[in-house]
């Protein structure tokens, strides 16, 4: 079984210029935006108090994003305000002018005109832009990196969307989409990661996902938990990492929670930069075979970056059967628990929580975590079963697929 990799944050800070992006004011914008769509639903903050106790925690609470706007996942938060911020720079308009009433309004289209939105995905990120311009009458086109499956890029085709699997890496799709984009009249690329001259985009994507932190933290509060003393965010470029990250560093700038981020280790980046130590972002290379199909992503978001090493506390590299530990926790907790059903990429953060509370070999993270019977935990699962074969083999059939070997 391979070992689960994990570095403590001893890099240099910066000047923390990127943190405001994910200001409090900036987040609750994008949340007005989303819940004027008429299939906004705050999504469950599901209380394991059962499976904390069991751990030996004082509380483990779980975001549930299987039940964002029926799309099976949190991307189409980030994705959706994009478009929204776009469409609003092109017609001169604060986009709190923009309810979702508006944008689908056959003036604002005649203003407007179509764009063709361009973007990379494994599935999540491209299903929640294509659903977004289909209800806004938009055009999509999605390029899918090779390994996804054929259910993934159904839910993508159902939205009317153009797409297709690509013999490529992500990276190497995120770069095809940002040359079409370039050579298409009125085409967009809405990525969810950064690069030099190409950060606005994303600094609005990430601040749709804060709508997911900002619903959590309510919640927490309506449990009558206090602030989390520890978050878990699983990453991929980072994008959402970084807009949790940034947003709890706002919203308890004097006592944060610990954040500990999680990859794949097919497509640990941002562990690589961490275990390297001087503040410079590394990328990863190759096929990057992982069953965390969302967090196979080897290239760093640079906004996202910037925020991390200024405020996380450690990086953790986890082989897939840490995920597939969470994908069976979650769904069988302990008596008197809700189950969740989370996919690969959604239950990564809960397969190392309890990795990290019940093996020995890791008592090192553990107490570099400050881990013990007082922390209150806070994990997001970030898909529900997205690859549905795959979720009933690992989950009913206790297959282990070992893509990373």
């Amino acid at each position: 079984m391979k070992s689960i990799k994990w570095a403590v944050n001893t890099m240099p800070k910066t000047e923390d210029a990127n943190l405001s992006i994910m200001s409090i004011d900036n987040v609750a914008t994008a949340k007005n935006f989303h819940q004027s769509f008429p299939q906004y639903q705050v999504t469950p903050l599901t209380r394991l108090s059962e499976m904390a106790r069991y751990l030996g925690l004082a509380s483990i609470h779980v975001k549930d994003e299987s039940y964002r706007f029926g799309l099976n996942a949190f991307k189409v938060l980030g994705g959706s305000f994009a478009m929204a911020k776009y469409i609003a720079s092109q017609t001169g308009r604060d986009v709190a002018q923009l309810d979702y009433q508006t944008l689908t309004s056959d003036k604002l289209r005649e203003e407007f005109g179509q764009a063709t939105f361009f973007t990379a995905t494994d599935g999540n990120h491209g299903r929640g832009v294509a659903w977004a311009a289909n209800k806004l009458g938009q055009k999509a086109v999605i390029f899918m990196p090779k390994g996804t499956t054929k259910s993934r890029l159904d839910n993508i085709l159902k939205e009317n969307a153009q797409a297709t699997i690509e013999e490529l890496n992500y990276d190497d799709c995120v770069r095809k989409a940002a040359s079409y984009a370039a050579k298409t009249p009125h085409g967009v690329v809405v990525q969810d990661t950064a690069w030099e001259g190409y950060e606005e985009i994303p600094s609005w994507i990430m601040q749709g996902y804060g709508t997911m932190a900002m619903e959590a933290d309510t919640q927490l509060h309506e449990y009558g938990c206090e602030a989390p003393t520890h978050v878990f965010i699983q990453a991929g470029v980072g994008s959402l990492a970084g807009a949790v990250q940034g947003y709890f560093a706002n919203r308890y700038p004097e006592n944060p929670p610990i954040v500990t981020v999680v990859e794949s280790d097919m497509a640990d980046c941002l562990y690589q930069g961490a275990k390297a130590g001087d503040g410079a972002p590394r990328n990863v290379g190759g096929d990057m075979q992982t069953i965390m199909a969302g967090l196979a992503c080897g290239e760093p978001n640079i906004i996202s970056w910037d925020i991390l090493k200024n405020h996380v506390k450690a990086f953790v590299s986890c082989p897939d059967w840490v995920a597939e530990k969470g994908m069976r926790m979650l769904a069988a907790p302990i008596k008197g628990d809700r189950p969740v059903t989370s996919g690969e990429s959604g239950a990564v953060t809960f397969g190392l929580l309890a990795a990290i509370m019940t093996m020995p070999e890791l008592a090192d993270l553990k107490e570099a975590l400050q881990l013990n019977e007082q922390s209150r935990v806070l994990l997001f699962s970030t898909e529900g079963d997205t690859d549905p074969d795959r979720y009933k083999a690992i989950v009913w059939e206790g297959r282990s697929f070992n893509l990373d070997k």
